[in-house]
């Protein structure tokens, strides 16, 4: 059993998460404010920090950045308020080991110190906790993607609609397949639809079907993508592209389980789960007058955010190796590996594009190299690499090329600084025992500077 500290400054829920977690056999202690949690963490230390985020004075963000700087192990839950993606964004940027959005559920309670524990007991070996395997669809080990396999399979087995966010390319269509492979509705189908890519007039026929005659060029009856995940799962994605019409219908379907197709007399009633996707703020689509709250609601049952690749660089050697097999194969290439020059200039690069854009890039210097390893002048970029030339076409998207010497002298510099800094400054903090303050001014420069740099090169 556990060692739970409880921070919220209402004592209500205080004594709700006591009675509930002693009933379960852990021990728990309770502080009203992140001032009182820290001195409490200081005598005694927890497995795990349980905080409201919005409270007087110090914030569950800011303890969370209290605790971590003293023990980057401690496991802390952040409770948010409900359908609040923002602050669970902002809380797994910070290091928060789970969020939960308000109102929860005891079983969502339960689980998550269940999963907290295991991480704390783990911790000791210096593993973290690996799901990656549970899912070969996608891929990734790094720290942010272990918080989504845990995501996945925490709500794959619940009824739970889900809104996924995240931006184009993150894999947002993956992350809802694996849902469904990991429910209890796998054995049926999963239905992607592209919402932005059905025409207006024809979205009501296509979701919900039509009876024959129903409008000009109804000649029979269509079943509808809604009725053929009847007892498996439908996937919208760019959901925010719906028109206020549709999203009045889908609420219904979300409401009463049931669909009535175009022109039809008879409602049909439906099994299904709906998980939904957007690159949009969905907050702001309300505010605008765009999108109806209580569809929003409905959808949002569980929000999960997909990190973009930026965010999670630790993943670019396995996506690469990933694409690099795979375009070998189907290209007939010899292709075993990339340079670690190549490798770097990948490193550097922010992928605007995501992961769609790395498998681009990675298609296309497969395809352009002739050797059997992949180097930096067959990676080809839309906008990491910059020209004074304008565009040939135009508004055209402009692919830049790093292909001259030129390009990969200036690359080469930028690469070689990069690695001389991080390997200075690593020195630098293990000869003052990772005293910040130390290496600072040995380092002359500011305190700010280090920090920020420390962070930027990982060497927490």
């Amino acid at each position: 059993m556990a060692s739970v500290l409880i921070v919220d400054d209402e004592r209500s829920m205080r004594d709700f998460l006591k009675i509930l977690l002693e009933k379960e056999g852990h021990q728990v202690a309770v502080a009203e404010n992140g001032e009182k949690a820290l001195k409490l963490l200081e005598k005694n230390n927890s497995d795990i920090v349980i905080s409201d985020i919005r409270m007087p004075g110090m914030s569950g963000i800011e303890l969370l950045e209290n605790i971590k700087s003293s023990n980057s192990e401690m496991p802390v839950v952040l409770i948010t308020a409900f359908a609040s993606p923002d602050d669970a964004v902002l809380a797994m940027k910070n290091g928060a080991f789970d969020y939960i959005s308000k109102p929860f559920n005891v079983d969502e309670i339960k689980s998550v110190i269940e999963s907290a524990t295991s991480k704390s007991a783990g911790s000791g070996s210096g593993k973290p906790l690996d799901l990656s395997d549970s899912f070969p669809e996608i891929i990734g080990s790094s720290r942010e993607m272990l918080k989504i396999f845990d995501m996945i399979k925490r709500v794959a087995p619940t009824p739970a609609n889900v809104l996924i966010y995240g931006e184009s390319g993150t894999g947002k269509e993956l992350v809802a397949q694996a849902i469904h492979n990991h429910s209890q509705a796998a054995g049926h189908n999963f239905v992607p639809i592209t919402c932005s890519a059905i025409p207006e007039d024809l979205m009501e026929s296509e979701l919900f079907g039509h009876v024959k005659g129903s409008f000009t060029g109804a000649i029979c009856d269509k079943p509808g993508l809604f009725n053929e995940a009847d007892n498996g799962t439908a996937f919208l994605d760019e959901i925010g592209e719906l028109t206020p019409i549709i999203q009045t219908k889908l609420l219904r379907v979300l409401q009463e389980r049931e669909i009535k197709p175009v022109g039809g007399t008879r409602s049909k009633r439906i099994n299904i789960r709906v998980i939904a996707a957007t690159n949009r703020i969905l907050e702001e689509e309300i505010r605008a007058g765009r999108f109806r709250e209580d569809l929003f609601y409905r959808l949002a049952v569980v929000p999960l955010r997909v990190p973009p690749l930026r965010e999670r660089k630790d993943d670019v050697p396995l996506l690469v190796n990933h694409f690099l097999q795979k375009y070998a194969r189907q290209l007939g290439k010899e292709i075993q590996e990339i340079s670690s020059y190549a490798l770097q200039v990948l490193m550097n690069y922010d992928f605007p594009g995501n992961v769609r854009e790395l498998e681009n890039i990675i298609e296309r210097g497969v395809a352009l190299e002739s050797s059997t390893i992949i180097l930096p002048e067959s990676l080809t970029f839309s906008g990491g690499i910059k020209r004074d030339n304008p565009s040939p076409a135009g508004n055209a998207p402009f692919l830049t090329v790093a292909a001259n010497e030129e390009e990969l002298y200036q690359l080469g510099i930028e690469v070689v600084v990069t690695n001389l800094e991080r390997r200075i400054i690593a020195h630098t903090l293990a000869k003052t025992n990772n005293s910040k303050i130390r290496a600072a001014e040995l380092l002359r420069i500011s305190f700010r500077s280090l920090r920020y740099k420390v962070k930027k090169y990982g060497l927490d």
